[in-house]
């Protein structure tokens, strides 16, 4: 039996990611924060009684910014594969919080990654890396484009990024960079534009809101289905080597068209429900971020199947369930 290894085991990815790996027969220990009030939602459905002689996931409390319990955790565990997932992720809130941003996205990757080192395990790596990276680059974007970070968020995840490359490089470490391009679901937290969005739609059609404030609806993304996505990860990992991937589903969408995909679906006028606020804008704009995910369908055989407009009522249609259930 495999045993795997998940910081941010509770966010939208690690909950996917811990999904896959059980059904394939995985162990799974994930990592999680202490905290007054449950942050477990997302991975509810899977949690076993740690009395349970069968159990496979098993959960440790942990934090990126204590490395001596980082490396207490890599010599309990000794995980065969570790898929670095936690972050603080949001890239506007990354401006208020740069340095707390840049001491948990990116220094809290180089302690990880020294843990392993210094216990001395062989195990294979995975890197959350982000296509917030290219920023101001011009797309579409892939594994050769140069960087160039437009927020606090996005530097602090080049840093990341290289710290991997070196340990792959300097001591011959298993290690991978997987460069996704926004990758939402159902179970992304309710700050994030395509989920606010689509509960939007939702409870405006439900009749339990009037409006949504947005910031700049001319942005361009490549939005693809998180459930998807963590499959990538996990080729990564059973490559014959390391390497860098990105995965995208190489289609352009603006938030205005997000926002017309959601509210079409529950048969609204979206210019008579969205407004503007421009504390929602950055100080820094990413005008347009589009993947190229050619390498990772050649090496991996992988390639995204949901496109954005699908993922949009995948999402609004679960919000209608949520909200109606109430």
């Amino acid at each position: 039996m495999k045993r795997a290894l998940i910081t941010g085991v509770t966010g939208q990815d690690g909950s996917y990611l811990t999904e896959l790996l059980l059904s394939k027969g995985y162990e799974v220990h994930g990592i999680i924060r202490r905290s007054s009030t449950f942050n477990t939602g997302r991975i509810e459905h899977l949690y076993q009684d740690p009395h349970d002689p069968d159990q496979r996931l098993v959960l440790h409390y942990g934090d990126l910014t204590d490395s001596s319990r980082l490396v207490t955790l890599i010599e309990k565990v000794r995980p065969d594969e570790v898929y670095h997932l936690a972050a603080q992720s949001h890239v506007r809130v990354s401006f208020d919080e740069p340095e707390y941003t840049g001491n948990t996205t990116g220094v809290g990757t180089a302690r990880l990654l020294e843990a392993i080192r210094m216990v001395g395990i062989e195990t294979r790596y995975y890197q959350a890396s982000s296509s917030e990276m290219f920023g101001a680059t011009p797309p579409p974007q892939n594994e050769e484009t140069p960087f160039y970070p437009r927020s606090p968020y996005g530097a602090a995840k080049v840093y990341g990024y290289w710290m991997a490359r070196n340990y792959r490089e300097a001591h011959g470490m298993f290690a991978v960079n997987g460069i996704l391009f926004n990758h939402e679901s159902p179970r992304r937290g309710e700050t994030f534009v395509t989920r606010k969005i689509a509960r939007a739609a939702a409870a405006i059609a439900q009749g339990k809101e009037q409006f949504v404030y947005l910031g700049n609806l001319d942005a361009i993304r490549d939005w693809g289905y998180a459930a998807e996505y963590v499959e990538g990860m996990w080729r990564m990992l059973q490559a014959d080597q390391g390497d860098d991937y990105v995965l995208a589903t190489g289609t352009a969408t603006t938030v205005r068209e997000w926002v017309q995909y959601c509210f079409d679906h529950v048969n609204l006028d979206w210019e008579s429900h969205v407004r503007f606020d421009q504390t929602y804008l950055r100080p820094t704009e990413v005008d347009a971020l589009i993947g190229d995910a050619t390498k990772a369908e050649k090496v991996l055989g992988w390639k995204a199947q949901t496109m954005p407009d699908e993922l949009a009522r995948i999402m609004v249609d679960a919000e209608l369930t949520s909200i109606g259930g109430r």
